[in-house]
């Protein structure tokens, strides 16, 4: 397959519809409005995001949408585009938000983000400038050792090369972590509507379709540091390490 350079991706779909059941803070409220050292997670991931060089979202609602929707309107980061998108089944898996947005990125190629994951800027950006084919897309794995713990509540990869051959929790025998950074061809939108009709509504449905198919490739965050927030302990550990590190510029 010839690889081409890809160009600096600048679009964005975000995933904020699910209701965080693990997050247990003692209101119904969403976890994306719950504040990482003082901002609501879901802008911290977008100022990051802008950081990195996005400068347009589409923002993937569901839980509280309009909750959401108003955090986000009165604090993206300054010079963005924000697009929101309703997913009415978001009691479904992820799969079914990233389908929901099928219609703005059939013809172009994407970031996908999870609004309850945190990530350094550098990755994403580096993400964008891989090298791919027309129809790869490229997840951002981590292959540094993890603890047990850690392994086990991550979506764990298997690969070949740089080659994406099985994804998906409990493994087993792995070589990387998921660390919830894709840049996405449109492919992808045909593999998560084949595992829908199979049954699968995960995201990692479509990803192991892709993979199947030689489509899926990974790049190596380099020890970058991420979180992904399912816990109100996550947060708290991931406040105390992101507090010694370089915030995001506010919006």
């Amino acid at each position: 397959m010839t690889r081409s350079p890809s160009l600096t991706v600048r679009e964005a779909v975000v995933l904020a519809a699910g209701n965080g059941d693990r997050f247990q803070n003692g209101t119904r409220q969403s976890k994306l409005l719950h504040a990482v050292l003082g901002q609501p997670l879901i802008l911290r991931t977008l100022a990051t995001a802008a950081a990195a060089g996005i400068t347009s979202f589409e923002v993937v609602l569901g839980y509280q949408a309009d909750s959401v929707r108003r955090v986000v309107e009165r604090g993206a980061p300054r010079g963005t585009r924000v697009h929101f998108t309703y997913n009415a089944e978001w009691h479904l898996e992820n799969g079914v938000s990233v389908l929901a947005a099928r219609h703005r990125f059939a013809d172009r190629r994407f970031a996908l983000l999870m609004g309850d994951h945190l990530f350094e800027a550098p990755v994403l950006s580096m993400l964008g400038r891989v090298p791919a084919g027309a129809n790869e897309s490229i997840l951002a794995i981590d292959t540094q050792p993890a603890t047990p713990e850690v392994a086990a509540e991550a979506t764990q990869v298997r690969l070949d090369g740089d080659y994406i051959t099985a994804i998906g929790k409990g493994l087993g025998d792995y070589d990387a972590l998921d660390t919830g950074l894709f840049v996405c061809a449109p492919a992808l939108f045909d593999a998560l509507t084949a595992a829908r009709a199979s049954g699968d509504t995960t995201l990692s449905g479509g990803i192991r379709r892709l993979a199947a198919r030689r489509l899926m490739r990974a790049a190596d965050v380099g020890g970058a540091s991420w979180y992904d927030i399912d816990t109100l302990a996550d947060l708290t550990t991931a406040e105390g390490l992101l507090s010694a590190e370089p915030q995001p510029e506010p919006a």
